[in-house]
Formats: C-alpha cells, structure tokens, sequence
C-alpha cells in the first residue's frame, strides 16, 4: 500500500535515498514523507520561479513535489555528509543528486544543504538551500 501510495513520486527517489541514509536512527517512518510531522514547514532559501518559499503541512509538502518526475528525472544522489549540531534536535545533511532535465535532455547536477529540526522522530522544521544556479542554468538549456 505504502509503495503505491508513493508511486507518483518515484522521479524523486535518489533524493529519498540520501535523505533517509542521511536521518536514519534519527526519525520514524519508512518513506521521506512519513518522516515529516503532519504541520511541518518546509522553507526553500531560494527564490526559484514557480515554486513557494515556505509550504506548510506535509499534505502540502506531497502536492508540491508531486508533478517533479514531469520535469526532472534524477538518475542519483550521493556525496553525504551529515553534520550533528550542538542542538541535538538539528542535523545538517550536505548531499548531491544527478538525473536529467526531461524537455531537454540536459544534465541535472545540483548540491544541497538541508538544515532539519527533530522533534519526537518527525521533522518539524526543513529549510532547504540549494544550487539555484545550477538548476536554473539545466532547466534553460537547450540540451
């Protein structure tokens, strides 16, 4: 059930991996999702086009990553590197994730920093940074 529930998300799945590997032992459920508190925010540090700064609630969180296998196909994701803050509560996950930009066919490489905030094994609170260059520069290309 829960495989079929996720199946429009499975575009995403070399971000879900390094993800969890990056949490694992630190939050409870099975999937990215589960993982988040039912009114967690989500915060992008970036203004890219189209997409909010901050969206709240995890049902909110589904919707917004649900048409991402429409555009970008990721192949990997990798480069972890978990960062324990003095707040037990924040981890900080540094990682990669490779595919392809659909339209085009152009190469999708970025890096990310996610700082995440812990409360009883569910994500509260993400705030996520990545290379918006880099994204912009793959989505505008001609291939």
């Amino acid at each position: 059930m829960a495989k079929a529930k996720y199946e429009g998300f499975k575009a995403l799945n070399p971000f879900f991996a390094v993800v969890m590997k990056g949490l694992r032992g630190l939050v409870d459920g099975k999937h990215y999702f589960d993982t988040f508190a039912v009114d967690a925010i989500f915060e992008s540090r970036y203004n890219f086009p189209g997409w909010p700064t901050t969206i709240r609630g995890r049902a909110n969180l589904m919707a917004s990553l649900y048409g991402y296998g429409n555009t970008i196909n990721l192949k990997s994701g990798g480069a972890l590197v978990v960062h324990r803050c003095q707040d037990s509560r924040v981890v900080i996950l540094e990682y990669e994730v490779h595919g392809k930009i659909l339209s085009s066919g152009a190469r999708y490489d970025n890096r990310l920093i996610s700082v995440i905030t812990i409360e009883n094994r569910k994500i509260i609170h993400w705030r996520d940074y990545m290379d918006s260059l880099s994204a912009w520069s793959a989505l505008n290309s001609a291939s």
